[in-house]
């Protein structure tokens, strides 16, 4: 008999949130990670729980449908962590027709059985306080609701909650061999110089931008599922504006830039998307 039913290696937002659901079936779960909980991507995201406004235009209709319903089970999971967030996006006449912003806020409202989230209205920007900090050719604006979010604290306490349902969480500790033998995973893990060996029916890689490595090298497995590395960079500022809306800024080259009220004194403005190669641990914000 296996040591557990489900090791998962990652102890990121989604590592986490699959020991919490795995461990809330009775599954007995053991859940590694190789520096602290949440200590790479889910520690360093846009702090935004939202169904993706933009992958609207894209296409992606289930995507979204499946963010904003899950936006909704999370506010009212964790209201004390997820606060609501409204969104202030102006109408950059050059780029598409202001029926077109309307039309796309109307189906984002209703896609996910938005139930207590506020809808979408339509703003002046030549009055009040949201338009101050914009560009005066900005003269109509759309306001709508999204959610922010502790990101690295939604890990931890997600990971919590999987062991208080019976996981195993054990951080500081790394994979460093792995094989599949007799329908057992045979693992043997790191931890602070101490080796020790486990084992698991089953195995879920979630290590993020590490994912491809970890399967080539520790898994030996490969999958038909390609790893694309993109670098998203953030700039903290000091407090752009008065109020507690955030912006959603289109950009001439197709891209979006968000700016977001951040710990009460700064400004959070980001991301970019970059193709990135090399170790996923060195990534850092360029000068450009």
């Amino acid at each position: 008999m296996a040591d557990f039913d489900l090791a998962i290696i990652g102890g990121g937002i989604n590592g986490a949130g699959i020991a919490r659901d795995a461990a809330g079936r009775g599954i007995r779960v053991l859940l590694v990670e190789q520096n602290d909980l949440g200590s790479a991507t889910s520690s360093a995201s846009t702090k935004l729980i939202h169904g993706g406004l933009r992958y609207l235009e894209q296409g992606a209709i289930r995507l979204v449908r499946e963010a904003l319903a899950e936006r909704e089970i999370l506010l009212r999971l964790a209201p004390h962590l997820i606060r609501p967030l409204r969104f202030v996006l102006p109408h950059h006449a050059a780029l598409r027709p202001a029926w077109q912003l309307r039309l796309g806020l109307f189906v984002y409202d209703r896609l996910g059985g938005r139930r207590i989230l506020p809808g979408t209205r339509t703003l002046d920007l030549t009055h009040g306080a949201v338009g101050v900090p914009l560009k005066r050719r900005y003269r109509l604006g759309f306001e709508y609701s999204d959610c922010q979010v502790d990101d690295s604290r939604l890990v931890v306490l997600n990971a919590l909650d999987a062991a208080e349902r019976g996981a195993v969480i054990r951080t500081r500790t790394r994979l460093v061999r792995a094989g599949r033998e007799d329908d057992v995973w045979q693992l043997v893990l790191n931890t602070r110089g101490h080796r020790e060996a486990l084992t698991a029916r089953a195995l879920v890689n979630a290590t993020g931008p590490w994912v491809g490595q970890v399967a080539k090298a520790l898994l030996r497995r490969t999958t038909a599922i390609g790893v694309r590395l993109v670098k998203g960079s953030h700039i903290v500022v000091r407090r752009l504006f008065d109020h507690d809306r955030a912006y959603i800024l289109q950009s001439t080259d197709g891209r979006v830039i968000f700016a977001i009220p951040y710990v009460r004194d700064f400004t959070l403005i980001g991301t970019t998307d970059l193709d990135f190669e090399g170790e996923p641990g060195s990534a850092a914000a360029t000068a450009q």
